[in-house]
């Protein structure tokens, strides 16, 4: 289990799956060829063979007076074909979130940083005869635009499905709260606008004592992103917005002692952004 400290803030890492390969779909341009060169790479993020590593994880964000969950995974029994892999997942998460010493009953918040589908699952749980909320008395907190676009794709088959067994049911609960991008939810945790990979995409900002961390979601997917921003993900819904994204982010950071944690990064999840020629790196802790 991984841990860092914020000032008065600890983030926790509870792993869902983490996987070699299988993240071609997702960044085509990420070929071993063009991965290879970035040793730095090697051994967390990439193989010798230049085979990508990359994780589903949540993160468990402690504060003084909250405990926040940022995003919640793929979730277990969810209809998800074609996907196979995700399809009916059968994980430990949960135990393993208990085993962390968390209590899904005592989580106050939610932060989905998009309603994508590895973003969402752990919303809720299936318990025999309904989807519930797996945090019953957290707020789910939501960017407004990000909810209403995806609430009226329901010709989109796929996401939807998503949308009504992990989203619909805590709406329905009464637990959803629609927020801006920019919304405050404590003094040490706000959320940042990183528009481009969806149209409401938010990071999540964690300052306390002097120190700062950001929790990418999904406008980087992978270290790899870091040397080439230019690498759109397959699945951005403006890839000209995400792009300038991570230009953005990734300049506003690099050289400073803030943290970056990658929401898909494996292994060690998190370092600094290093200036590297025109581009980046990432430096572990």
């Amino acid at each position: 289990m991984q841990h860092w400290q914020i000032g008065d803030v600890r983030i926790t890492k509870i792993v869902e799956i983490e996987a070699l390969g299988g993240m071609s779909f997702i960044l085509p341009q990420a070929q071993p060829e063009a991965v290879k060169p970035l040793s730095w790479m090697i051994p967390h993020f990439m193989s010798v063979e230049g085979k990508l590593i990359a994780s589903v994880h949540a993160l468990v964000v402690e504060t003084p007076t909250l405990t926040v969950v940022v995003d919640t995974c793929i979730g277990n029994d969810k209809e998800r074909m074609p996907n196979k892999n995700w399809h009916k997942m059968q994980t430990r998460f949960l135990e393993d979130f208990r085993a962390a010493g968390f209590d899904p009953e005592k989580i106050d918040a939610v932060l989905c940083t998009h309603l994508h589908v590895d973003h969402v699952g752990w919303n809720t749980y299936w318990d025999g005869a309904a989807w519930k909320p797996t945090f019953p008395n957290a707020r789910y907190l939501m960017a407004k635009n990000e909810f209403e676009y995806w609430e009226s794709h329901e010709d989109d088959v796929t996401p939807h499905q998503v949308f009504l067994d992990s989203v619909a049911p805590v709406v329905e609960a009464g637990l959803v709260d629609l927020v801006e991008t920019t919304h405050v939810v404590c003094p040490e945790v706000s959320l940042v606008p990183t528009l481009g990979h969806t149209p409401g995409h938010v990071s999540v900002r964690i300052q306390s004592r002097g120190e700062e961390a950001l929790i990418t979601g999904d406008f980087l997917h992978h270290p790899c992103q870091m040397a080439h921003p230019e690498w759109a993900s397959a699945v951005d819904y403006d890839a000209e917005a995400s792009t300038a994204t991570r230009w953005r982010m990734l300049e506003a950071y690099a050289g400073t002692d803030n943290l970056l944690i990658g929401t898909h990064f494996a292994g060690p999840t998190a370092g600094r952004v290093v200036k590297d020629g025109e581009v980046f790196r990432l430096d572990v802790d």
